[in-house]
């Protein structure tokens, strides 16, 4: 959202309730668009435990400690492809051309759904499924501007766009509390990020 006000867009922010156990990443999403000042704020309920094959999704432990190659247990099945599809949808109706997502494709843990040629691939679908697309009202652009950036680069972005990282959340599995666990992919990753960048994590971590 900060890359997309700097950029001059009045911004609607789409977030999921999917079943995800990390649920208190929906209570960081309403802060950072609150932060933002976004015109409007959706969050919409899924159900993705209906059919699990997630560490997310269904009672299967959350890796912790490792970044081991591959894709791992975190890996929500068509995850990113659901929350597009949805996103395209209201971008319709909203008769918007741009969609800016967070995917990364450097320093991350290996989502297929995550990748440049994914994002292009949903591009050229989206203007091809959409009435605003076949009537020429709209051409749909999805923005990623974090994809070719290493976590250390994303904390040095969102620093320079006004994040204030207080209010975010990255843990998988965070404790009833809502504390971020220090060990799992996500963790990890974020505590690279902020050490590389030089800056001070604010989160608490049990």
């Amino acid at each position: 959202m900060g890359v997309a006000r700097r950029e001059g867009f009045e911004c609607y922010a789409l977030s999921f309730d999917y079943g995800q156990r990390h649920r208190i990443e929906l209570q960081a999403a309403a802060s950072v668009a609150w932060h933002f000042g976004v015109r409007e704020h959706k969050v919409v309920q899924i159900d993705l435990r209906a059919f699990g094959g997630s560490a997310l999704t269904a009672d299967i432990p959350v890796p912790k400690d490792s970044l081991a190659p591959g894709i791992p247990i975190t890996y929500v099945p068509a995850r990113n492809t659901i929350f597009l599809s949805y996103a395209m949808a209201w971008a319709e109706v909203l008769e918007c051309s741009n969609i800016f997502i967070g995917v990364n494709a450097i320093d991350y843990s290996g989502y297929p759904d995550c990748r440049p040629e994914f994002i292009a691939a949903f591009e050229h679908m989206a203007n091809l499924a959409t009435k605003a697309g076949v009537e020429g009202r709209t051409r749909l652009q999805i923005h990623t501007p974090l994809k070719q950036l290493d976590k250390a680069g994303i904390v040095t972005l969102g620093a320079a766009v006004g994040v204030d990282f207080a209010l975010t959340h990255s843990c998988y599995d965070p404790d009833p509390g809502g504390r971020s666990c220090g060990h799992c992919d996500s963790c990890l990753l974020r505590q690279k990020g902020f050490r590389e960048a030089g800056l001070v994590d604010p989160l608490e971590y049990r």
